[in-house]
């Protein structure tokens, strides 16, 4: 049994704790103005959330160069777009002033705003993408994840306060599309399609994911949105019932969080655009765009960036439909702007 003494000195840490907390809110107003929806956003996923986690990484899969970039604030950054990408947009849509930081370049008290893990090429599988040289994949993403957990208990010095706060926080998973693209599909380097049909695997990376999305649950997470992977034919059509079926399960399952599936299929629709299906930029044997090259001029036109990534256009488009959905497909079982707001 705890002392008198033991229980004053956790009462002080926690009072200070929350005093420490209370400044920080007040500091983020006068800085950024009016507080966002959320307190923070945290960002999993692969290139086409990266915001330039892979800038440093022996990898093919970076793309700090223009013509990224060309239509961002500050050039290329290391976001596989012509400008912003989805999460910048629901950042702005949250009320956030800024992009949410890159984990691999970002420390001290704007950590507690959110931060972006998301690296070109990664995968659910550790194996995903690796043929294109080193990427952090969605296991390692959520070790970074606890070192953040860890920075914002010791900024707010106390355990359990830090976990109220990430409690309150809205996170966003967006990862898959290595496993087939990245995968399944590169035979010559890895052997899952000789293993498993397309049913199987995906049985396999859902299982997968699912432990790895309760070890986001264990941290804090409580407002997860988990973003369908893109249609490759029919391939990633079980894989997305199963992950929809997942969403169901995890709700059911644990009261106090809710969980959202985002239907890339139907918040991207490339045939609203007059150019659907060909690329801005000029690309390269890897579908990027060849460094320093003109690129198309009526970007909004566009689609398509390279051959994989969409315009700043298209993120505009499908960020705003997984945040306030248009139609009855889009998310389920609410959109993104419902989900924030729920008090759990």
């Amino acid at each position: 049994m705890a002392t008198n003494y033991e229980m004053g000195v956790r009462w002080f840490k926690m009072i200070l704790g929350v005093l420490v907390f209370s400044i920080l809110l007040s500091q983020y107003s006068c800085v950024y103005g009016e507080a966002p929806q959320v307190p923070c956003f945290f960002i999993f996923g692969d290139s086409l959330v990266d915001s330039g986690n892979n800038n440093y990484l022996p990898t093919l899969a970076k793309v700090n160069y223009l013509p990224y970039g060309v239509d961002f604030p500050i050039g290329a950054t290391g976001r596989f777009c012509n400008g912003r990408t989805s999460v910048d947009i629901l950042a702005e849509l949250l009320g956030f002033k800024k992009p949410i930081p890159p984990f691999a370049t970002t420390w001290g008290l704007v950590i507690l705003r959110g931060l972006n893990y998301a690296s070109g090429a990664s995968g659910i599988r550790a194996e995903s993408g690796t043929e294109m040289g080193v990427n952090v994949n969605l296991e390692q993403q959520l070790r970074n994840h606890h070192v953040t957990v860890l920075r914002i208990a010791s900024i707010l010095r106390h355990k359990a306060l830090a976990l109220k706060y990430l409690n309150k926080c809205f996170y966003f998973m967006g990862i898959g599309n290595n496993d087939y693209i990245n995968n399944y599909f590169q035979t010559q380097y890895f052997n899952t399609s000789r293993i498993y049909t397309l049913e199987q695997y995906a049985s396999v990376l859902i299982e997968q994911y699912s432990q790895q999305i309760m070890t986001l649950y264990r941290y804090g997470a409580r407002k997860v949105a988990l973003v369908g992977v893109a249609p490759i034919g029919n391939a990633t059509e079980p894989f997305n019932e199963k992950l929809r079926a997942l969403v169901d399960k995890l709700n059911a399952d644990l009261e106090d969080a809710q969980f959202i599936y985002v239907n890339s299929s139907s918040v991207s629709r490339p045939a609203d655009f007059k150019v659907p299906n060909i690329s801005c930029c000029a690309v390269n044997e890897l579908g990027l765009c060849n460094p320093f090259e003109p690129v198309c001029q009526n970007r909004s036109d566009y689609a398509l960036w390279d051959s994989f990534h969409p315009t700043e256009a298209a993120n505009i488009a499908s960020a705003g439909r997984a945040y306030s959905s248009q139609d009855p497909s889009d998310t389920y079982p609410m959109d993104i702007s419902h989900l924030v707001q729920l008090s759990l």
